[in-house]
């Protein structure tokens, strides 16, 4: 299912056309900056859609499933006053290219490494929420020394302990394990019913996700081949697992981590669940939201990583 150089090409013609490749949005979800600039980086197999704005100490957003990194848009622009912003579509998602493989979180922070490079940007602090969080752990237990501090929001990391294994029963993720040929098939030409399926049953409040976003989310979800390339990030969860337990057997990360979890999701579990990986953890609770922590409360979200952040 690996898309055409021209399809992709044609995919990223009608969505620059709406919103100027500032930050694609439809509606509800903002553009980025107009200072902001985009850079398609090629890596050896993909080519990454990179949003760049700010000045100052570099700052790695990472999106997850049902989003891009049009979700940061709110933090960016907090965040770009005093900070570089580096904003990816993780590959085979967004604007990013469509490659058939290459979806374990390791080889992904591998590629966003290489992409850091490309900007000329060595440390950076993480923020990312649910894919994000298990790209951001790969990147951080890789690149050590490149890691400042790290934001994770409301997600488990694969293969570590019990909250996780308790999520491969949890009827609600179900679609950890929907992934395959004859999946792909069902959601074709079904995919804003299959993604709100997620915001509504993962969100304190399906209102908060209001059409507009949805819709956009929607759209950049059926370009060729992208829902393939989402459910292989679920499909390669068992490699991420035995990856995640080699990376904690060279030691816990010792950068100040903020574990963001909503409490209508994941609470003061996502603490509980990064304190496995991780010795310097606080934690935040945000209040009235369900796992879409950015889309039900983003004025929450973005005063405690602002916060937290700026501490150094």
């Amino acid at each position: 299912m690996k898309s055409s150089n021209w399809q992709i090409a044609m995919c990223r013609m009608v969505f620059a056309s709406c919103a100027g490749m500032a930050g694609v949005a439809v509606a509800a979800v903002q553009p980025f900056p107009a200072s902001f600039r985009i850079a398609d980086v090629k890596t050896p197999d993909a080519t990454i859609h990179v949003r760049v704005g700010g000045q100052g100490p570099a700052v790695l957003m990472l999106h997850g499933f049902g989003d891009t990194g049009d979700m940061w848009q709110p933090l960016a622009v907090r965040l770009m006053r005093d900070h570089t912003v580096v904003a990816p579509d993780l590959r085979g998602m967004g604007l990013s290219s469509h490659p058939a493989d290459g979806y374990t979180k390791k080889a992904q922070a591998q590629e966003l490494a290489r992409v850091l490079d490309s900007l000329s940007i060595g440390k950076v602090a993480l923020v990312t929420h649910d894919i994000g969080n298990m790209v951001g752990y790969a990147f951080a237990a890789q690149y050590r020394t490149r890691v400042t501090r790290w934001v994770a929001m409301d997600a488990p990391l694969p293969g570590i302990g019990q909250i996780w294994e308790a999520q491969l029963v949890n009827p609600k993720t179900w679609h950890f394990n929907f992934h395959g040929p004859d999946e792909e098939r069902l959601v074709a030409g079904r995919e804003r019913i299959f993604l709100d399926r997620f915001y509504d049953e993962l969100s304190a409040n399906p209102a908060a996700i209001d059409e507009q976003t949805r819709q956009h989310y929607a759209q950049l979800y059926a370009l060729p081949g992208a829902m393939h390339d989402a459910l292989e990030q679920f499909a390669a969860f068992p490699q991420d697992g035995i990856d995640n337990r080699a990376f904690l057997a060279q030691g816990k990360l010792t950068m100040p981590v903020l574990a963001i979890g909503a409490d209508h999701s994941y609470g003061t579990v996502e603490a509980d669940d990064l304190r496995l990986v991780a010795d310097n953890v606080s934690s935040v609770v945000i209040t009235n939201s369900g796992h879409w922590i950015m889309e039900e409360q983003p004025e929450q979200a973005v005063d405690a990583i602002v916060a937290f952040i700026g501490g150094g």
